[in-house]
């Protein structure tokens, strides 16, 4: 009964307030066209007001040009004239029809049409007598004061007008204004009245329906959390029911597996899926039979990885349900495997970082001391002494060991870099009349650049180090003879391809490929391409660092690099290298070796804490002409300039020296007491002190170790000034470069 009276007053509430509501709705909407009825009335005046201002400014136009005409005589000034004719009749007709409602504008519009005529034709008088008989007569006319008395007529009644037409447009705003307030009351008055009708009537059905809805409200509730916790997740959710059909799911689990949209729905059978996943590889997720067999043997669950068509790994895991259902869970594993893998190269570079600089540092100073006391004997050799081609083959040896050192300096990335943009449209060409005469008649090498090149951000002894130990490999495929490719181009590298290459971030790069026709390699030995000491060719032809220093080399510089290879088809290795941005492309040039190396006579501090390198380093130094002060550590190097400061001309001095005084500041301390003086830093090993994410600090000169006399004269001369930077280092010569 209860329910009733309910139902029966609900009834009336909504009667009543239906029927105020369509009043509220009559009296707004008549209020609303009362306020639009104003609001273009209005404008009406606006309109009025404004062609009233139009025709007065109109005919003062007409007569500043007949005055100006006047006065000079010349028919230009009489345009505002001219236009001014037409345009007051225009204007006149339009205010008639504006005014047709107002009969007191109306008579002085007719009032107004002859005065205004008048003054027309005095105009025209003046004009034609200035054109007849000149600027007197027309004077004469205008001294009678006929022409200032007709524009003081019109410009009265156009105020007149004009303040009949204020007048009306205040009187309109005013009703305007009234009857908006009206309407907004009205309005005001039945919202407040229909929301309080509403909450009454809420308050009652809320009142008759709380119970009934009770229930319906905690299952809405726990659907509600259960597809929000499905949606939240990164995987795929299935929900399999009893007779294995689906009953519940998220968005992921659609997404990972690809599936259509009309497959995924309530009460589809698993095998549907089963068989849509299906390849040619076999099953991807387990059949129907599978799962129930595994429901009956255990109620763990089942954990298995598939990979999908687009290359990505998925980890599928099936979790038996108490209502004899399960619930299966599709996760991306694709950036965890492509983590792990980045993770175990860095491991690796870690290692291999660690066992290089721990022995490059003495072994490049023992290369140091067997060079340049080679040099030095085979410098007061006669040119046909016997023993010059044995010192020869020890000095080659001594070299090898050098090349050796930075080749896994370079994979391991500790190389010291000096990157700065490079045109590799006016660098790599002068490479290939030299790779011609190296590689062999048998073999063609062709050159392709591309129009409008990006500048590259690398070091370009190295670049040009990495594209020769290429060539060579390139060679050594084609023993036959074949076709090799030096290809620039610009290339950027999308979000997608860094999605399948973890250590590649997005961005442009210039491309340098070198591609040859040969026997090309398995997918197996690719993969292995890029570890060092791994080589397929015979014994004693290779050390299998060569690729390992590319790949060092490129990484370090912030690039990529990509091996493309078929057997029998030919091999392609891309080096993608970071386009330079804001920075100005230095003048490549070569010039030829000097028949004589640099000298001077400086006095220069050397400070080396191995006495071998130290006595070499002197010996040479002071052969060239330098007086030579000498060191053993930073403590004793600041004595010694303390003594000698005013003489001292350049500091070299090794990196990593014994003692709290480290290379690094021993040259702040004294270019703090002489800026004036070069500094110059020696080391087979460098540390963080001058290196800093594989590149030299800004102003910095470092002399790699093992070092010959030819390096160190011309980079002792470079540093005081006396040789061009980068004249050495421009010099390319093919036997440094061994074949990996």
């Amino acid at each position: 009964m209860s329910k009733q009276l309910v139902a029966r007053a609900n009834l009336l509430v909504f009667g009543v307030l239906i029927g105020f509501l369509v009043l509220m709705g009559a009296l707004t909407w008549d209020g609303f066209s009362a306020a639009r009825d104003a609001r273009q009335w209005t404008e009406h005046t606006y309109q009025v007001l404004a062609k009233l201002r139009e025709l007065g400014m109109t005919a003062r136009d007409a007569e500043t040009g007949q005055r100006g005409f006047l006065l000079t005589g010349d028919e230009a000034y009489l345009a505002p004239y001219d236009a001014a004719l037409g345009g007051i009749s225009i204007l006149q007709g339009e205010l008639q029809r504006l005014t047709a409602d107002n009969p007191v504008q109306q008579d002085r519009l007719r009032a107004l049409a002859p005065v205004m005529q008048q003054r027309l034709q005095q105009l025209a008088q003046a004009i034609q007598l200035r054109r007849d008989s000149g600027l007197e007569a027309a004077t004469d006319l205008l001294r009678t004061n006929a022409g200032r008395a007709t524009m003081q007529e019109i410009e009265s009644t156009l105020d007149a007008m004009t303040a009949d037409e204020q007048a009306l447009l205040a009187r309109r705003q005013d009703a305007a204004e009234t009857r908006s307030d009206r309407v907004r009351q009205l309005a005001f008055a039945g919202a407040g009245f229909a929301i309080l009708a509403l909450l009454w009537a809420a308050r009652m059905l809320n009142q008759a329906w709380s119970r009934s809805n009770a229930a319906e409200a905690d299952q809405r509730t726990l659907a509600g959390r259960l597809r929000a916790s499905l949606d939240s997740l990164s995987q795929g959710v299935a929900v399999f029911g009893p007779a294995f059909r689906l009953r519940h799911w998220n968005e992921c689990f659609q997404v990972l597996l690809g599936l259509p949209p009309g497959l995924v729905r309530v009460e589809t059978p698993y095998a549907a899926f089963a068989d849509f996943t299906a390849g040619d590889r076999g099953e991807f997720l387990e059949t129907e039979d599978q799962v129930r067999h595994g429901q009956q043997n255990t109620n763990e669950p089942i954990v298995y990885e598939r990979v999908h068509a687009d290359g990505r790994l998925l980890e599928i895991r099936r979790t038996p349900t108490p209502d004899d259902g399960f619930v299966l869970t599709v996760s991306d594993m694709t950036k965890r495997a492509q983590s792990e893998a980045v993770l175990r190269e860095s491991q690796k570079m870690q290692a291999i970082g660690q066992l290089t600089g721990g022995i490059a540092h003495d072994f490049n100073n023992l290369l140091t001391v067997i060079m340049g006391n080679l040099e030095l004997a085979r410098a007061r050799m006669q040119p046909n002494d016997p023993l010059v081609a044995q010192i020869d083959r020890a000095l080659w040896a001594a070299q090898r060991g050098g090349t050796l050192t930075s080749q896994l300096l370079a994979f391991a990335r500790k190389q010291p870099l000096a990157p700065a943009p490079i045109d590799l449209s006016s660098s790599l060409p002068e490479l290939v009349p030299l790779l011609r005469r190296t590689l062999g008649e048998t073999i063609e090498v062709r050159f392709v650049d591309a129009a409008g090149l990006w500048p590259a951000m690398a070091d370009s002894a190295q670049l040009e180090s990495a594209v020769l130990n290429l060539a060579l490999n390139a060679r050594d495929a084609m023993p036959g003879g074949g076709r090799q490719t030096i290809e620039l181009a610009n290339k950027v590298l999308d979000e997608e391809y860094a999605r399948r290459h973890a250590e590649v971030a997005p961005g442009d790069y210039v491309m340098v490929a070198v591609s040859d026709t040969g026997h090309g390699m398995t997918p197996e030995v690719a993969a292995r391409v890029f570890e060092p000491f791994f080589t397929t060719k015979t014994e004693g032809r290779g050390t299998g660092l060569g690729l390992a220093m590319v790949w060092g080399f490129v990484k370090q510089s912030g690039g990529h690099v990509k091996v493309y290879s078929e057997p029998g088809q030919g091999t392609s290795v891309k080096i993608y290298l970071p386009r330079a941005i804001g920075g100005q492309v230095p003048n490549m040039q070569r010039s030829g070796v000097p028949a004589e190396l640099p000298r001077g006579s400086a006095t220069i501090l050397l400070v080396e804490d191995e006495a071998a390198v130290r006595e070499i380093a002197v010996a040479i130094l002071r052969n060239l002409g330098y007086r030579v002060l000498e060191a053993q550590d930073g403590d004793e190097a600041l004595r010694v300039f303390g003594a000698h400061a005013a003489d001292i001309a350049l500091l070299l001095t090794d990196v990593v020296l014994p003692g709290h005084v480290r290379g690094r500041e021993l040259g702040e301390r004294i270019t703090a007491i002489r800026p004036d003086i070069k500094v110059l830093f020696m080391s087979g090993y460098t540390e963080n002190s001058i290196v800093h994410h594989g590149r030299l600090d800004d102003g910095v000169q470092l002399l790699g170790k093992p070092f010959k006399r030819e390096q160190l004269a011309r980079k002792v001369a470079e540093a005081l000034g006396g040789a061009k930077p980068g004249a050495a280092a421009n010099v390319v010569d093919i036997r440094g470069v061994r074949r990996e």
